[in-house]
């Protein structure tokens, strides 16, 4: 597992404090390691990290390790990246979406009156 030093490796012991409980917005990548879109959108989601650094966190969790929360959240398909807000789910975006990504995570944002600039 690489690490960045502005993502979080969240599991499903530390889900609900880590993501759920957290006082930012929270993104968490749902991810395995064999698969090719999520390695794709990886380098792309790691610089976003670094974009909204104080906005908005960002989290991984690999569902192979963790299964039971990927499962709960009814994630059927990777890459999923979920939005909380004050332990609720505010948006999701499905399959790998490298271009995208940004103006997608603006657009969830701004629909929940969370503002990034």
């Amino acid at each position: 597992m690489s690490t960045h030093a502005h993502l979080t490796y969240v599991s499903d012991a530390d889900f609900q404090t880590q993501v759920l409980k957290s006082a930012q917005p929270v993104i968490v990548d749902f991810w395995a390691t064999w698969c090719g879109p999520c390695r794709a959108i990886a380098p792309v989601y790691e610089r976003l990290s670094e974009e909204y650094q104080g906005k908005l966190q960002f989290a991984k969790m690999d569902i192979d390790e963790h299964p039971n929360t990927a499962g709960q959240l009814g994630v059927q398909a990777i890459p999923t990246l979920i939005i909380f807000h004050a332990g609720k789910e505010i948006g999701r975006l499905v399959g790998p979406r490298p271009t995208s990504l940004k103006s997608e995570i603006d657009r969830v944002l701004a629909q929940n009156g969370l503002t990034v600039a």
